[in-house]
């Protein structure tokens, strides 16, 4: 298969604990989220490859790549995966996505503080937590966790390419879509204010699953080593921002 990207791929730089580092670019206007992926506002994000695949995945490794772009009121994040055996079966918020064709992305806003687990399903479908110590215990899936409820999760805008069910898994190679929209203050009702624009580092990982599909995998940008386990915070690469550029930026950077 060609690269799926019209665009050329920016090398990743790594950082000084070898963490790889992905650069948000500024959104001079405020993407849609249904656009074509070579849309002129979303070509302006760098594109990240999620191809560390774990050794236990199948033969089957999509070709997945990410995107974010940011402003004043929070992320826009978009994945497209050129994939095969599409699996799409939970329609519930909350629900166990992972299972499905899905994409993630996890983001640690603040070092000292959790992160989100953004999962979505190729038809758009959520899962949402926020995860101050993801150590597995008996009789819970972490350590300190809280589930992001449904009306706060509601303020996350979420488009698809897929419909939301897919009963029977579609066996030839199929391109599909998912963008959506982080409102910076939905973050900061967990972790507390977030500058305005946030030009320091972030923490965070891009991930690939299909974990009850008939052909498993799971895929990660920054590398998650021998354990099959995505909730590893010290694995996670650097997010870093680029300075906004706008007069609307600057006039938000004069008021502190």
């Amino acid at each position: 298969m060609n690269n799926i990207s019209k665009k050329q791929f920016i090398p990743v730089r790594r950082s000084v604990n070898s963490a790889p580092v992905y650069e948000i670019s500024w959104a001079s206007e405020a993407p849609l989220l249904s656009a074509d992926w070579d849309d002129s506002t979303w070509s302006t994000a760098r594109t990240v490859k999620i191809d560390h695949f774990h050794p236990a995945s199948s033969s089957h490794r999509p070709q997945t790549e990410a995107r974010v772009l940011y402003d004043n009121d929070g992320l826009y994040v978009s994945f497209r995966s050129h994939d095969q055996y599409v699996r799409c079966v939970h329609t519930t918020y909350q629900s166990r996505v992972s299972q499905d064709s899905c994409v993630e992305f996890f983001v640690q806003p603040q070092s000292n503080r959790g992160y989100f687990n953004f999962e979505v399903n190729c038809g758009g479908t959520m899962l949402l937590f926020y995860i101050e110590d993801p150590t597995r215990v008996d009789g819970a899936l972490f350590r300190k966790y809280q589930e992001v409820s449904p009306d706060i999760a509601r303020d996350v805008r979420m488009y698809h390419s897929l419909p939301q069910n897919i009963p029977a898994e579609i066996q030839e190679p199929t391109e599909w879509r998912v963008s959506w929209f982080i409102p910076f203050s939905m973050m900061e009702r967990f972790v507390g204010p977030i500058a305005k624009p946030p030009l320091g580092q972030w923490r965070g990982n891009f991930f690939k699953c299909g974990d009850e599909t008939s052909h498993p995998h799971w895929a990660s940008w920054a590398p998650i080593g021998e354990q099959l386990r995505f909730h590893q915070p010290d694995c996670f690469g650097n997010l870093e921002f680029s300075r906004a550029k706008s007069p609307l930026n600057r006039e938000h950077l004069s008021r502190g």
